[in-house]
């Protein structure tokens, strides 16, 4: 039986989101957690379709739409990548509340300057703030589910020596750490080491540290690692490497929450003030530190804010034909 799949692209600051628009069941369960377990075990196959060459590549991200959680909400979301299934994406989000304006699910009115929407992601809810202009989002901020720092200064053995993280959590576990430790810089012609690296300390930092994710999800582990130059005080440059070695073209929604929490912890950034986050390819995000969270026990939490910019960039129909002998597709890295 063949298969046919719709979507609408868009690109975040550089990093693709493929948004599934046809062709798929609506993923079941009562919440977006539960709707994101139930798309695990029925619509990986979609996922690999997807994401796979040839329709895809092996940096690919996308989502499928669903039900928020309740009436409170606009829209679910169950977000996925080349090695599955994540919790947390700051650039899909920017991306799908321009897509909710652009497809009139949600509409402004005449006179809006902004407008809200709400999004139901699996690591909890997030409430997306568009400023319009002339009927159009041409910017995206969003305030994301509290941000923390699970440990600084963590050693971790990698290869022949010894680095530095600090792990923080934004929807996803991420360990960060400046490239000068490995004398490297976060620019194109690096990108090769910079990838290797990501792999290792997550690697690592797997092996050594018991990530429980403090949401819904129900998930473990370290999902990322961000690399950063320092160019200022509150200006930084990033790579971020998840997944399976994917990179992030943008300078990542959900590390870029985490990355506040550390600076907020360190007494880096205060309450107020913003980062300029740029990426590897040089597009930008600004990220806010709004204030203190409600503590969960002992740990403290962060309320952040990211702003970013989502272009559409296409609509697609994809085949999948039961004679194709490549199937699914195929990752090649």
């Amino acid at each position: 039986m063949t298969r046919i799949v719709s979507s609408t692209d868009y690109h975040t600051g550089g990093e693709p989101f493929r948004i599934v628009t046809a062709g798929v069941p609506v993923p079941q369960g009562r919440t977006v957690a539960e709707r994101r377990r139930w798309s695990i075990q029925h619509l990986d196959d979609i996922r690999a379709m997807l994401c796979r060459e040839p329709r895809g590549h092996a940096d690919m991200y996308g989502c499928f739409v669903t039900p928020p959680d309740d009436v409170a909400g606009h829209l679910g979301t169950v977000f996925f990548h080349n090695d599955g299934f994540s919790t947390a994406c700051g650039h899909g989000t920017i991306a799908l509340a321009t897509w909710a304006i652009d497809t009139g699910l949600i509409t402004p009115g005449p006179d809006d300057a902004e407008v809200e929407v709400i999004i139901d992601v699996p690591s909890g809810r997030v409430r997306a703030i568009a400023a319009i202009e002339d009927g159009r989002a041409v910017s995206v901020r969003f305030r994301n589910v509290p941000a923390l720092v699970h440990s600084l200064d963590v050693e971790l053995p990698i290869d022949d020596r010894t680095l530095t993280v600090d792990i923080a959590y934004g929807g996803a576990f991420y360990a960060c750490l400046e490239a000068s430790q490995v004398g490297m810089e976060v620019v194109p012609d690096h990108a090769s080491g910079l990838i290797a690296l990501g792999r290792a300390v997550k690697q690592a930092a797997n092996a050594q540290l018991d990530l429980h994710l403090p949401d819904a999800s129900g998930d473990a582990g370290l999902y990322g690692t961000i690399i950063y130059d320092r160019l200022g005080d509150t200006h930084q440059r990033n790579i971020t490497v998840f997944a399976d070695g994917q990179v992030d073209r943008s300078p990542c929604g959900s590390g870029t929450s985490a990355r506040l929490a550390v600076l907020a912890e360190r007494r880096q950034l205060a309450i107020g003030e913003t980062l300029t986050h740029d990426s590897i390819v040089g597009t930008r995000f600004l990220g806010r530190l709004l204030g203190e969270a409600p503590p969960r026990g002992s740990t403290r939490r962060w309320d952040t804010e990211v702003e970013g910019k989502a272009s559409r960039t296409g609509q697609h129909t994809f085949v999948l034909d039961p004679d194709d002998e490549l199937g699914l597709g195929f990752v090649l890295r």
